[in-house]
Protein backbone atom coordinates (compact mmCIF):
# COMPACT_ATOMS: atom_id res chain seq x y z
CA UNK A 1 0.00 0.00 0.00
CA UNK A 2 1.64 3.08 -1.24
CA UNK A 3 2.89 5.78 2.02
CA UNK A 4 1.42 8.69 0.11
CA UNK A 5 -2.46 7.22 -0.04
CA UNK A 6 -1.75 6.21 3.79
CA UNK A 7 -0.91 10.04 5.18
CA UNK A 8 -3.52 10.75 2.59
CA UNK A 9 -6.13 8.88 4.52
CA UNK A 10 -5.14 9.44 7.72
CA UNK A 11 -5.40 13.09 7.17
CA UNK A 12 -9.03 12.85 5.54
CA UNK A 13 -11.49 14.74 8.01
CA UNK A 14 -13.80 11.61 8.49
CA UNK A 15 -11.04 9.37 9.30
CA UNK A 16 -9.78 11.32 12.12
CA UNK A 17 -12.97 12.25 13.52
CA UNK A 18 -13.89 8.08 13.29
CA UNK A 19 -10.43 7.71 15.10
CA UNK A 20 -11.70 10.51 17.62
CA UNK A 21 -15.36 9.28 18.17
CA UNK A 22 -14.40 5.51 18.30
CA UNK A 23 -16.23 4.13 15.16
CA UNK A 24 -14.66 1.17 13.49
CA UNK A 25 -15.19 3.27 10.60
CA UNK A 26 -15.39 6.47 8.57
CA UNK A 27 -18.28 4.84 7.10
CA UNK A 28 -20.43 5.53 9.98
CA UNK A 29 -21.05 8.78 9.02
CA UNK A 30 -22.48 8.01 5.56
CA UNK A 31 -25.11 5.80 7.39
CA UNK A 32 -25.55 9.01 10.19
CA UNK A 33 -25.75 11.63 7.47
CA UNK A 34 -28.31 9.40 5.70
CA UNK A 35 -30.49 8.93 8.60
CA UNK A 36 -30.31 12.31 9.52
CA UNK A 37 -32.08 13.35 6.11
CA UNK A 38 -34.25 10.60 5.71
CA UNK A 39 -35.17 9.79 9.25
CA UNK A 40 -35.44 5.69 8.41
CA UNK A 41 -33.48 4.31 11.68
CA UNK A 42 -35.24 5.68 15.00
CA UNK A 43 -34.83 4.75 18.62
CA UNK A 44 -36.65 1.38 18.85
CA UNK A 45 -35.72 0.18 15.36
CA UNK A 46 -34.98 -3.73 14.27
CA UNK A 47 -31.69 -3.01 12.11
CA UNK A 48 -30.27 -5.58 9.55
CA UNK A 49 -27.00 -4.31 8.16
CA UNK A 50 -25.33 -6.38 5.80
CA UNK A 51 -21.33 -6.46 4.78
CA UNK A 52 -21.57 -5.25 7.94
CA UNK A 53 -17.59 -5.63 8.56
CA UNK A 54 -15.47 -3.73 10.76
CA UNK A 55 -18.89 -2.30 12.45
CA UNK A 56 -19.02 1.31 11.57
CA UNK A 57 -22.30 1.47 10.47
CA UNK A 58 -23.34 -1.17 12.90
CA UNK A 59 -22.06 1.25 15.59
CA UNK A 60 -24.34 4.34 13.77
CA UNK A 61 -27.07 2.54 14.05
CA UNK A 62 -26.97 1.28 17.57
CA UNK A 63 -26.49 4.39 18.69
CA UNK A 64 -29.45 5.63 16.83
CA UNK A 65 -31.91 2.49 17.46
CA UNK A 66 -30.81 3.16 21.59
CA UNK A 67 -31.08 -0.12 24.06
CA UNK A 68 -35.10 -0.77 22.92
CA UNK A 69 -34.05 -1.25 19.21
CA UNK A 70 -31.63 -3.84 18.16
CA UNK A 71 -28.66 -4.29 15.74
CA UNK A 72 -27.96 -7.45 13.41
CA UNK A 73 -24.68 -7.18 11.65
CA UNK A 74 -23.73 -10.06 8.69
CA UNK A 75 -20.89 -10.57 6.59
CA UNK A 76 -19.02 -13.46 4.95
CA UNK A 77 -15.90 -12.42 6.99
CA UNK A 78 -15.92 -12.13 11.42
CA UNK A 79 -17.22 -9.19 12.99
CA UNK A 80 -15.28 -8.21 16.40
CA UNK A 81 -17.97 -8.59 18.40
CA UNK A 82 -19.75 -5.74 20.77
CA UNK A 83 -20.41 -5.60 24.40
CA UNK A 84 -24.39 -3.91 23.79
CA UNK A 85 -26.62 -6.89 24.28
CA UNK A 86 -29.07 -5.74 22.02
CA UNK A 87 -26.41 -5.99 18.71
CA UNK A 88 -25.49 -9.53 17.62
CA UNK A 89 -22.96 -10.48 14.53
CA UNK A 90 -23.49 -13.66 12.34
CA UNK A 91 -20.69 -14.73 9.40
CA UNK A 92 -23.29 -15.36 6.17
CA UNK A 93 -23.06 -14.45 2.18
CA UNK A 94 -25.51 -12.75 1.16
CA UNK A 95 -25.22 -14.63 -1.64
CA UNK A 96 -26.59 -18.34 -0.18
CA UNK A 97 -29.63 -19.38 0.23
CA UNK A 98 -29.36 -19.99 3.80
CA UNK A 99 -28.30 -16.81 5.02
CA UNK A 100 -31.96 -14.87 5.37
CA UNK A 101 -32.85 -17.89 7.11
CA UNK A 102 -29.93 -17.79 9.58
CA UNK A 103 -31.17 -13.90 9.83
CA UNK A 104 -34.79 -14.47 10.42
CA UNK A 105 -34.02 -16.33 13.15
CA UNK A 106 -31.80 -13.97 15.41
CA UNK A 107 -34.80 -11.27 14.44
CA UNK A 108 -37.25 -9.75 17.40
CA UNK A 109 -39.09 -9.46 14.51
CA UNK A 110 -39.47 -8.37 11.01
CA UNK A 111 -36.85 -5.45 10.56
CA UNK A 112 -37.38 -1.49 10.48
CA UNK A 113 -34.74 -0.88 8.00
CA UNK A 114 -32.27 -3.35 5.86
CA UNK A 115 -29.07 -1.34 5.16
CA UNK A 116 -26.44 -2.96 2.92
CA UNK A 117 -22.93 -1.65 2.41
CA UNK A 118 -21.69 -4.47 0.87
CA UNK A 119 -18.56 -4.16 -1.60
CA UNK A 120 -16.86 -6.59 -4.05
CA UNK A 121 -13.53 -7.07 -4.58
CA UNK A 122 -12.34 -4.31 -6.75
CA UNK A 123 -10.69 -5.72 -9.76
CA UNK A 124 -9.90 -1.37 -11.48
CA UNK A 125 -11.88 -2.99 -14.38
CA UNK A 126 -15.03 -0.55 -14.67
CA UNK A 127 -17.59 -2.29 -16.30
CA UNK A 128 -16.42 -5.89 -14.04
CA UNK A 129 -16.81 -3.40 -10.62
CA UNK A 130 -19.78 -2.28 -11.08
CA UNK A 131 -21.45 -5.19 -12.52
CA UNK A 132 -20.69 -6.93 -9.27
CA UNK A 133 -21.65 -4.34 -7.23
CA UNK A 134 -25.14 -4.15 -8.99
CA UNK A 135 -25.47 -8.14 -8.11
CA UNK A 136 -24.10 -7.49 -4.72
CA UNK A 137 -27.41 -4.88 -4.00
CA UNK A 138 -29.64 -6.96 -6.10
CA UNK A 139 -28.57 -9.90 -3.54
CA UNK A 140 -29.19 -7.32 -0.58
CA UNK A 141 -32.59 -6.52 -2.33
CA UNK A 142 -33.66 -10.07 -2.30
CA UNK A 143 -32.82 -10.36 1.47
CA UNK A 144 -34.61 -7.05 2.02
CA UNK A 145 -37.50 -8.49 0.92
CA UNK A 146 -37.76 -11.54 3.16
CA UNK A 147 -36.85 -9.57 6.33
CA UNK A 148 -38.07 -6.00 6.00
CA UNK A 149 -41.30 -5.04 7.89
CA UNK A 150 -44.19 -3.68 5.54
CA UNK A 151 -43.45 -0.23 5.60
CA UNK A 152 -39.94 -0.40 6.03
CA UNK A 153 -36.95 1.12 4.89
CA UNK A 154 -33.90 -0.60 2.13
CA UNK A 155 -30.36 1.57 2.12
CA UNK A 156 -28.06 0.16 -0.48
CA UNK A 157 -24.51 1.19 -1.95
CA UNK A 158 -23.90 1.20 -5.75
CA UNK A 159 -21.71 1.97 -8.15
CA UNK A 160 -22.59 4.48 -11.09
CA UNK A 161 -22.98 3.00 -14.06
CA UNK A 162 -24.99 1.67 -17.14
CA UNK A 163 -26.70 -1.34 -14.97
CA UNK A 164 -28.19 1.56 -12.19
CA UNK A 165 -31.42 2.75 -14.04
CA UNK A 166 -32.71 -0.71 -13.94
CA UNK A 167 -32.19 -1.34 -10.56
CA UNK A 168 -33.58 1.72 -9.70
CA UNK A 169 -36.63 0.99 -11.70
CA UNK A 170 -36.96 -2.47 -9.67
CA UNK A 171 -36.70 -0.45 -6.42
CA UNK A 172 -39.70 1.34 -7.59
CA UNK A 173 -42.13 -1.23 -8.19
CA UNK A 174 -41.38 -2.82 -4.32
CA UNK A 175 -41.38 1.01 -2.65
CA UNK A 176 -43.29 3.57 -2.46
CA UNK A 177 -39.94 6.49 -2.61
CA UNK A 178 -37.00 5.77 -4.18
CA UNK A 179 -34.52 8.44 -3.75
CA UNK A 180 -30.57 8.79 -4.80
CA UNK A 181 -28.07 10.40 -1.86
CA UNK A 182 -24.18 10.80 -1.50
CA UNK A 183 -23.40 11.39 1.37
CA UNK A 184 -21.08 14.11 2.17
CA UNK A 185 -18.88 11.25 3.95
CA UNK A 186 -18.15 9.40 0.78
CA UNK A 187 -14.76 10.74 -1.30
CA UNK A 188 -16.09 13.27 -3.88
CA UNK A 189 -14.00 10.66 -6.36
CA UNK A 190 -15.57 7.90 -5.54
CA UNK A 191 -18.12 6.32 -7.94
CA UNK A 192 -20.12 4.72 -4.96
CA UNK A 193 -24.01 6.19 -4.42
CA UNK A 194 -26.76 5.31 -2.52
CA UNK A 195 -30.11 4.39 -3.26
CA UNK A 196 -32.83 4.45 -0.30
CA UNK A 197 -36.25 2.40 -0.74
CA UNK A 198 -38.83 4.01 2.13
CA UNK A 199 -41.87 2.40 2.24
CA UNK A 200 -41.74 -1.55 1.35
CA UNK A 201 -45.29 -1.77 -0.46
CA UNK A 202 -47.27 -4.93 0.48
CA UNK A 203 -47.63 -6.43 -2.51
CA UNK A 204 -43.77 -5.83 -3.00
CA UNK A 205 -43.01 -9.67 -1.57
Amino acid sequence: MPKAWVRERKREYYYKKAKEEKYRSRAAYKLLQAVKKYHFIKDGSVVVDLGAAPGGWIQAARKTVGDEGFVLGVDIRPIEPFLESNVRTIIGDITEEGTVQQILKLLPRKADAVISDTAPNISGVWEVDHARQMDLAQQALKITLETLEPSGTFFTKVFQGDMLRDFIDELKQHFEIVKIMKPKASRAKSSEIFLIGIHLKRTAR
